[in-house]
Order: C-alpha cells, then sequence, then structure tokens
C-alpha cells in the first residue's frame, strides 16, 4: 500500500514531470544564482551606506524610505533571477 506522499507525488509527476538537467543547464543555472547574489550584494552595500547617512542626519522619513526601496530591488531582483531560470527549465524540458 502506498503512503499518501507517494500518491501525491505520481499525480505531480503525470502532472509536471520532473525535468533532467544537463551540466550544462546546471552550470547556466550556477552562473544565473552567482551572478544575481552578486547584484543584490552590491545593491545591499549601496542602500546600507545611504541608510547610515540617514541615520547620521537623523532624517528617519529618509532612512524609511531607502527601507523600502532596499526591499522592493532585493524583491525585483529575485524576481528577475527566477524568471531567467523558469526560461532556462523551459529550455531543458524541450
Amino acid at each position: 500500500m502506498k503512503s499518501a506522499y507517494e500518491l501525491a507525488m505520481e499525480r505531480l509527476n503525470k502532472t509536471q514531470p520532473t525535468v533532467k538537467l544537463t551540466d550544462e543547464q546546471k552550470k547556466e543555472f550556477a552562473e544565473l544564482d552567482s551572478k544575481y547574489a552578486a547584484k543584490i550584494a552590491e545593491r545591499e552595500i549601496f542602500l546600507k551606506g545611504e541608510l547610515q547617512k540617514a541615520a547620521e542626519k537623523g532624517d528617519y522619513e529618509e532612512y524609511q524610505k531607502i527601507e523600502e526601496q532596499l526591499v522592493r530591488d532585493r524583491k525585483a531582483l529575485q524576481a528577475d533571477l527566477e524568471e531567467k531560470k523558469e526560461k532556462l527549465r523551459n529550455a531543458a524540458g524541450k
């Protein structure tokens, strides 16, 4: 008798079969991850410097705006990364 997990995995594989990636595709995914990690880090370093400047001036409105921008930028870069990964996955599935 199969467990609920095994049954669920069978159903999932019927609707979305597992895609086997080549070494080249795995390398492309790793390069994307590395590239976007660097972009995110670069943006965080810049904006954290701006946060420090705003805090030193005592401008808490500006501080809050910069924090919100940091969150938006991080989400946008993550979304862009996931979009590119999805394109790679779709290309691999063909």
